[in-house]
């Protein structure tokens, strides 16, 4: 009998120990700057159930903003609305210019037609970006001839934003050789601000030309965060998150020991960049598009919070 009740003081003892290891009230708050990442600059929120197959830009929302996105202005507007970052599409064009925009098809949102990938640098500097978008079903387009000449390349985004957090995402492998090419154009290395995300092809093909500059990559996160789960409780920081960019689930957070603060301080401490985003589809990234869910993201979190609607949304999520 006295074995037992050694055992079970023993028992307990390691439970407390464990639980205060793990508790997060009694975790220091995470260091850092909140670093507000405006996906595309400020663009036209759409209905993504009935875009769903379709172009996005034929069914975005009556918002009264002429914002169209992945344009300098927009993105000049988003910094003055409060982010300190920017999330942008690159597609190659014919003659490998790295395109900041979001779709293959053309007839989307241009006047013009074809895939991008078949056009050339002239062909697109020449479109209205802002041709295809309605909020009515086509019966206006309130943001035609508000885009011509707008379609950036990455040169002159990197040259406008030199000490910004940039984000570009990457669709095909040629993708990766357009914009290496570009920061070259742009007399610009590739540092610790500047993070990639998008297909995994073209991630390779990107690590192919360079090891600079951060992947945003979701199988690499999700083993780093099981690995968390399995030996996060004694307080461990897994190899597999260290130098990775941890993609922080907004649900389930109760499976990750110390949350909140406990789990973000372990994983900064070991070298892992936190990245809270909004909820993907088919590997897209997306980011928050409610206010309400700012309810989702730890009050004092510290790290990189992509936010979808920056004009409705980033000021509301500030803080």
């Amino acid at each position: 009998m006295r074995a037992y009740k050694i055992v079970l003081i023993l028992v307990t003892v390691l439970a407390i120990a464990l639980s205060l290891m793990n508790a997060s009230w009694i975790a220091a708050k995470p260091n850092g700057p909140l670093v507000l990442i405006a996906h595309r600059g400020i663009a036209q929120p759409f209905d993504r159930a009935a875009a769903a197959g379709d172009c996005s830009a034929r069914h975005v929302s009556d918002t009264g903003h002429r914002f169209i996105e992945n344009t300098l202005f927009s993105m000049q507007s988003a910094l003055a609305q409060g982010a300190r970052g920017l999330a942008l599409d690159v597609r190659a064009s014919a003659d490998g210019h790295a395109m900041i925009f979001r779709d293959a098809d053309l007839s989307c949102r241009t006047d013009g037609s074809g895939r991008l990938a078949e056009r050339p640098l002239g062909y697109l500097r020449g479109l209205d970006i802002g041709h295809g978008y309605t909020a009515d079903g086509g019966r206006t387009h309130p943001l035609r001839g508000r885009g011509v000449g707008g379609m950036p390349v990455a040169e002159e985004v990197l040259r406008a934003f030199p000490a910004l957090t940039l984000i570009f995402t990457l669709s095909e492998p040629r993708d990766a050789d357009a914009l290496v090419a570009a920061f070259g154009r742009a007399g610009m290395a590739i540092a610790e601000r500047h993070g990639f995300a998008g297909a995994p092809a073209a991630l390779a093909r990107l690590r192919h030309l360079t090891q600079a500059g951060w992947l945003i990559d979701p199988q690499t996160s999700a083993a780093c965060l099981n690995r968390y789960r399995a030996w996060g409780w004694l307080g461990l920081v897994p190899e597999a998150c260290r130098g990775v960019t941890a993609i922080i689930p907004r649900r389930g957070e109760w499976t990750l020991w110390g949350w909140p603060y406990r789990f973000l301080g372990r994983l900064a401490g070991g070298g892992a960049r936190l990245f809270i985003a909004g909820d993907a589809g088919d590997g897209e990234l997306v980011g928050l598009e409610r206010p309400e869910q700012l309810g989702e993201v730890p009050h004092d979190y510290r790290g990189l919070l992509l936010i979808e609607d920056m004009h409705d949304v980033g000021r509301a999520l500030e803080r």
